[in-house]
């Protein structure tokens, strides 16, 4: 929750296909003085993608101000965004502004959208169709010229139908729907990130050779999927320049939280006691119409072991597996959702 007054946006990095495609479409969608949605992944650039459709934009020399609707109490948002008069409820002692007053002329950037409780996509739809809103605890209407830029990682239609989203606000609001490329569709622009994050924190870390990633790390950075997005791989490369002795990055580790003195707990098969042979061969215990079950979780398991193993290098996952690339490939989009969840 902050209001942004500089007056240039965060510039993106790629040039990928995809992300310049996005890019591309960002651009042509910020002339437009309509409401967008940006939808994308956790870590993908959500903020930065809202900051440039201000900043391309007629508007962007009045303010782009940000409301993260994750960050604040449901019973909060209404007062948040539109302000109060003193004597509204306890504790009110002076009148407040709310977002839309402080972004009159400019745009409200409203992050997590779909966090937005019921009631208050009432008063957002009001002033999306009309242009008026009143403060909480007064009857005086004021009017608003504000353009609205929603952003999240959910299924607001889904939401919809669940009652969860107000069905004639999303469809004010989705004049354009922008989909941010996650990070594992945007290829060799995971190394061009990569290196500018190494070098900005080489620079923090007071060194002044530039790093150089090695062949081994840029094909583990290649083959992870990056459920983070930029985001998780600016984490893991700060933190691989940063433990590096030298200016050659040698190692990368992709989860932080991994013990070293963790035990080895062995795993009893499903449906055999722990400790106790079996009397009969484990397959022998499985109902012979749980085939496509029984393909999936070995599938499954065997993805995530070599995976593991590889320490997320999914071309040495494949070889371990004695698979092609491609074929483990396809083995991971099919099983992508459990693998990532």
């Amino acid at each position: 929750m902050s209001e942004e007054r500089s007056g240039y946006a965060q510039a993106p990095l790629g040039e990928s296909e995809t992300f310049l495609n996005f890019q591309q479409a960002l651009s042509r969608a910020a002339t437009v003085n309509r409401s967008v949605l940006v939808v994308g992944e956790r870590g993908s650039g959500k903020e930065i993608a809202a900051s440039r459709l201000h900043y391309l934009s007629p508007r962007w020399q009045h303010n782009l101000v940000t409301v993260n609707c994750a960050a604040l109490p449901p019973s909060l948002i209404e007062t948040e965004l539109f302000g109060y008069e003193a004597g509204a409820f306890t504790g009110a002692t002076k009148t407040r502004k709310g977002r839309f007053e402080e972004a009159e002329g400019g745009t409200l950037f409203l992050d997590e959208i779909g966090l937005i409780p019921l009631e208050v996509q009432e008063k957002i739809l009001r002033v999306v169709e009309y242009g008026t809103f009143e403060r909480v605890g007064s009857s005086k209407t004021h009017e608003s010229d504000v353009r609205i830029v929603g952003a999240t990682n959910a299924d607001l239609p889904t939401l919809c139908a669940e009652g969860k989203f107000k069905e004639d606000l999303l469809d004010r609001l989705s004049f354009e729907v922008l989909f941010l490329p996650p990070l594992r569709e945007r290829g060799e622009d995971i190394l061009l990130l990569a290196e500018f994050f190494a070098a900005k924190m080489s620079l923090e870390c007071g060194r002044s050779d530039m790093p150089l990633l090695t062949e081994a790390v840029r094909r583990q950075l290649l083959s992870y999927p990056w459920p983070g997005n930029v985001r998780e791989l600016k984490n893991v490369v700060e933190r691989a320049v940063y433990r590096a002795a030298g200016r050659e990055i040698t190692t990368i580790q992709f989860n932080p939280f991994e013990n070293p003195y963790a035990p080895c707990i062995p795993v009893a098969k499903p449906g055999v006691p722990e400790n106790e042979v079996p009397a009969v061969p484990f397959e022998a215990t499985l109902a012979l119409d749980s085939y496509e079950q029984a393909k999936r979780d070995l599938d499954i398991t065997f993805i995530r072991r070599a995976l593991a193993e590889a320490e997320g290098n999914q071309k040495e996952a494949a070889l371990a597996m004695g698979l092609t690339y491609d074929q483990f490939r396809g083995l991971y989009r099919k099983y992508k959702e459990i693998l990532e969840a």
